[in-house]
């Protein structure tokens, strides 16, 4: 009898960063800290710590110099078994992070012209220079790079995105050096037919799925069905958000992430390994629930 190989999906954590980045009161770092030692405890071996970016631009990550200083991040960031990217929009934020000793990082562009305005204030082609300077940066001092594309299916601001415009950015981050390139749903008005339709055109234009993560928000509850999608074409990196927190702060109307936990517990039952300890991934989703509650703070 052949022996079968369980097939195997790996997921990006990216509750400490984009799970809190668009809470508007105050979230202790110590409560940050405690998330992502749950977190670790759970199984997840790649966590996305923080985001060094203006503390005017994005309030809740402005103790991502402290987070980063803390004992037990660092004894992680010094542990092989974890990718613990943190998200930088220039050098300058590269060089904090290379300072503490972060070992991956990641960028972001936009599919679309309108919200890379509202966002970063430039177009796109400005954003690919700008980014692929800290690429290069990063590169020469061994530093992995993740990379995300916004706005895979619709822009607030210009609407319907198409999908050579997404093909070019996914081109000009894979060829800038980034080991891997997340597709995200800003919006979350992507379909399962739709995820096909792109995913398929990509691979057309030689774009392999093994470079590819589905990144997706769950505005219109169809992010779990868009993950599956994404599988059957072959992609297996996703990132989640334990409790489903999240989404963009500069589009208000964008629903949270795919909680963690959903996805988790939907590959499993399907004999899908992920690697993580799902009785203490819900336990951490109701614990990071009640932090936020006991906080006063809304999610």
């Amino acid at each position: 009898m052949a022996v079968t190989t369980p097939q195997f999906v790996r997921i990006v954590e990216v509750g400490p960063r984009d799970g809190l980045q668009n809470i508007s009161e105050w979230i202790p770092t110590a409560t940050k800290l405690n998330l992502i030692n749950r977190l670790e405890l759970s199984g997840l071996r790649t966590i996305e710590l923080t985001s060094v970016v203006s503390h005017r631009a994005v309030p809740q990550m402005a103790d991502a110099t402290q987070l980063l200083q803390d004992a037990h991040v660092q004894k992680l960031l010094a542990n092989s078994n974890f990718r613990l990217p943190v998200l930088v929009p220039n050098l300058r934020g590269l060089d904090i992070a290379r300072a503490h000793g972060v070992k991956e990082i990641a960028v972001f562009i936009s599919a679309t012209e309108g919200f890379s305005q509202a966002n970063i204030n430039c177009t796109c082609a400005e954003a690919v220079r700008r980014v692929g300077k800290v690429v290069a940066e990063a590169r020469r001092f061994g530093i992995a790079v993740r990379g995300y594309i916004s706005c895979i299916f619709a822009d607030p601001y210009d609407g319907p995105t198409k999908p050579s415009s997404v093909l070019g950015r996914v081109q000009d981050l894979l060829d800038m050096g980034c080991y891997e390139v997340s597709l995200g749903d800003t919006l979350g008005t992507g379909n399962p037919t739709a995820v096909r339709g792109l995913l398929e055109y990509l691979q057309h234009h030689g774009i392999p799925m093994t470079r590819i993560a589905g990144h997706f928000h769950d505005t219109y509850k169809k992010a779990l069905a868009n993950s599956w999608a994404a599988y059957e074409c072959g992609v297996r990196t996703f990132d989640t958000s334990v409790g489903g927190l999240g989404g963009c702060p500069f589009v208000p109307e964008a629903g949270g992430n795919l909680a963690t936990e959903r996805l988790v517990a939907s590959f499993e039952n399907a004999g899908v390994t992920t690697g993580i300890k799902q009785e203490a991934l819900e336990e951490t989703a109701a614990w990071v629930r009640n932090a936020l509650i006991a906080s006063s703070t809304t999610y």
